[in-house]
């Protein structure tokens, strides 16, 4: 999915720690911090004791927000459980995050079912279903050397947004209401979208043919993503506009989005993605994260990505903070 704004952690090694972290994967040469949190099991981990004790278990995930914060949460998760944690997050790029997994660099990372079907593995048509995207998923990885652990609900996928008294003028709550807006006033629908959007087949071309948008073609205007935000809640030039579902400018600037009806958008459910010797040797670990996963949806990301981007805090803290309130982890030694 697209860019965020990034953040890397603040969480310092002690000092000659780094120089352990070092590792040379599929991504080049890529450095690592220890995480030095001290955290334990929270009353709703899901197992008991401190399963990973002896494992050296490394994190990783790409640079944009969710990402950096799923990676921190996987991070302190496995540390609660016991394993010490290199913290190798905020790798540039897809398929950088995803060489450090099939090559051992890193142990695990948080991955988009529907990045994996159609980014890594190539195919051309997602699967509408969000169940057998992540089974057709689990099973071609299994060849690449990787473990799917059971995906969340949390699907950052595209959407189109608008602001809520526009949503009240115009009657609209999903696309095909879009359509039926189209048809009855073709010029109250101007629309903003980025410029991958505009030409990607799972973008707007297939939504349009999807859904038989006739939107006129002066009325559609291509911008970065966080102009599209503001331009949408303030109104006017862009009643509708292309967001992401777990944004957290979404529910910080209080905009509604039209439910996808026909199930166009590819899903990208959010789940755990393992290196294989790395589960054999330590199965505990889908223990440790299916709870954490299970919690994990819209609403939250939204929440935990807008303390990041829009109330610029740290993206290990906001990791943390979350997994102490729902119990997964706690902090201190005993």
């Amino acid at each position: 999915m697209g860019n965020r704004r990034t953040y890397r952690s603040t969480a310092l090694a002690a000092a000659g720690a780094l120089l352990a972290a070092l590792a040379l994967g599929g991504c080049g040469l890529v450095s690592g911090s220890p995480m030095t949190d001290e955290v334990r099991p929270g009353k709703d981990a899901g197992y008991e004791g401190q399963p990973l004790k002896g494992a050296q278990l490394t994190v990783t995930s790409k640079e944009f927000t969710e990402q950096i914060v799923l990676g921190q949460i996987m991070g302190l998760a496995l540390k609660a459980a016991g394993a010490t944690v290199v913290d190798k997050t905020n790798i540039q790029g897809s398929i950088g995050a995803r060489e450090a997994v099939t090559s051992g660099t890193a142990d695990g990372s948080y991955e988009y079912t529907g990045t994996s079907w159609i980014t890594y593995l190539g195919n051309t048509e997602p699967i509408p279903d969000e169940r057998k995207q992540w089974e057709a998923v689990e099973a071609a990885d299994k060849k690449k050397n990787l473990v799917w652990l059971p995906y969340s609900e949390l699907n950052n996928t595209y959407a189109l947004a608008l602001k809520p008294s526009d949503q009240k003028k115009y009657g609209v709550s999903t696309l095909s209401d879009l359509a039926g807006l189209l048809k009855r006033d073709p010029d109250a629908v101007t629309l903003c979208v980025e410029n991958e959007f505009a030409t990607r087949n799972d973008g707007l071309p297939g939504m349009v043919k999807k859904y038989g948008l006739k939107i006129p073609s002066g009325n559609i205007k291509r911008m970065s993503a966080g102009v599209i935000y503001t331009q949408v809640k303030k109104g006017g030039s862009c009643t509708f506009g292309e967001v992401y579902t777990t944004d957290g400018r979404i529910q910080a600037m209080g905009l509604k989005t039209l439910a996808d009806d026909k199930h166009f958008f590819p899903n990208y459910n959010a789940a755990p993605q393992m290196y294989a010797p790395t589960m054999k040797k330590y199965p505990a670990i889908a223990d440790v994260l299916a709870p954490i996963t299970k919690a994990l949806n819209n609403k939250t990301a939204q929440r935990l990505n807008g303390k990041v981007d829009v109330d610029g805090e740290d993206p290990h803290e906001v990791a943390k903070d979350w997994l102490v309130q729902e119990g997964f982890i706690k902090e201190g030694t005993g």
